[in-house]
């Protein structure tokens, strides 16, 4: 029987439990997918704690995306055949080594792409691409500020911005990190266990500060990341890696320069055909043609989930990890 990381109880990385599935034949509009190389990121382990409710309750298989090879196709789905290597970020489910899924969340890997950097890239190279396409579309001159730049998205952040013409300003901690970051696009790397972000960004910009603040770091780095924003900038938090932002009031947006503020999810901006195919394309465009360089630093087999997570969640991994199945 095929494998798959279960959640039976919230908690932590010791909650993943590798054991026996059933996978059955897809259903109309479905696909049969045998995963060749599993992504692992920080969302993952909001959905194992429970922070994130699980979206069909529990047990839940985890994980949010993945490559492979289509095995079996169901009745309606006539754009994909056995043997097509495609790729997903999300439903989540992806801890798996075969599972059944809609047709029309997978999109096919081109030709120039491999399966670990199409499994390590969709949901943070897609999560770059809205960021800085759609949430707040970068244009050359902007200057932006991105937290924890030694990250998955960051580091792909970095070179794509660094592409558009932007200048690309990060925080990471230690400078192990600082260097990696600067390694992929960051024009300045400020790093927050020994400098003043806030006080850095103002000098670095000569008190004008920036245009947009990417932020999934949420509660160590707020409400200071307000205090980089120019007048009209926006504030973008897209995750909370050192937990969730506290409530405040509305108004400090106003007092900091009549700010702009937003919480956006990929999974909103992925939600139609076209504009999930338009993201895949960009992605793989800027991959192909070796501007957006993906990276795997860590590969775990699928059965140390557990082990890639308390990685993940004591800061030890840099850029992209895997799980081979």
């Amino acid at each position: 029987m095929p494998k798959a990381v279960r959640v039976h109880n919230h908690g932590g990385p010791e909650v993943l439990v590798y054991e026996d599935v059933d996978v059955v034949s897809p259903a109309a509009g479905h696909v049969r997918v045998r995963h060749t190389a599993i992504g692992v990121n920080f969302l993952d382990t909001y959905f194992r704690s429970g922070l994130y409710p699980a979206p069909n309750g529990l047990p839940l298989v985890a994980g949010n995306e993945a490559a492979g090879v289509v095995e079996e196709v169901g009745d309606g789905v006539d754009w994909l055949r056995p043997g097509d290597r495609v790729a997903y970020a999300g439903p989540i489910g992806s801890y798996c080594e075969a599972r059944v899924m809609p047709a029309a969340t997978l999109v096919k890997v081109p030709e120039g792409v491999a399966d670990e950097q199409a499994a390590a890239m969709m949901l943070k190279g897609m999560t770059a691409e809205y960021l800085l396409n759609r949430t707040f579309k970068v244009k050359p001159g902007d200057t932006i500020l991105y937290h924890a730049a030694a990250g998955g998205v960051g580091l792909l952040v970095g070179q794509w911005a660094k592409h558009i013409g932007a200048t690309v300003i990060g925080t990471a901690g230690g400078p192990e990190k600082a260097a990696l970051a600067k390694a992929h696009g960051f024009d300045h790397v400020i790093d927050y266990n020994s400098q003043d972000f806030v006080e850095e960004v103002k000098a670095i910009t000569g008190g004008k500060k920036c245009d947009v603040v990417y932020d999934s770091v949420g509660k160590d780095t707020f409400p200071a990341s307000l205090d980089c924003l120019r007048p009209l900038g926006l504030f973008v938090s897209f995750g909370q890696s050192s937990g969730p932002i506290p409530p405040f009031n509305m108004g400090i947006l106003s007092q900091k320069g009549s700010l702009f503020a937003t919480r956006p999810t990929l999974f909103t901006y992925a939600a139609r055909r076209e504009d999930l195919e338009s993201m895949a394309a960009n992605l793989f465009d800027m991959v192909a043609r070796g501007i957006v360089k993906v990276e795997v630093n860590q590969r775990y087999a699928l059965k140390d989930a557990a082990q890639a997570h308390t990685d993940l969640e004591n800061r030890k991994t840099t850029g992209t990890t895997i799980l081979l199945p």
